[in-house]
């Protein structure tokens, strides 16, 4: 009987332990996904507007020509 109260108050103390860790990884989870800088700000530091325009060809609807004899 001694036994089985022991290990219900270790399994006890075990579970409030995990539950205690996992509440404060959550709110610093949070802040480093809110820290995330935006797109437009990734752009400007990557220096993405000083790349120059290419031009592509829209060959979307490409159609077979008639052969030639």
């Amino acid at each position: 009987m001694m036994r089985l109260t022991i290990s219900g108050i270790a399994v006890a103390a075990l579970i409030m332990v995990a539950t205690s860790l996992l509440r404060s990884r959550s709110p610093s989870i949070a802040l480093s996904a809110a820290a995330m800088p935006t797109l437009e700000e990734l752009h400007r530091m990557a220096g993405v507007h000083a790349l120059p325009v290419q031009e592509i060809e829209d060959q979307s609807l490409v159609y077979p020509t008639v052969t030639k004899r």
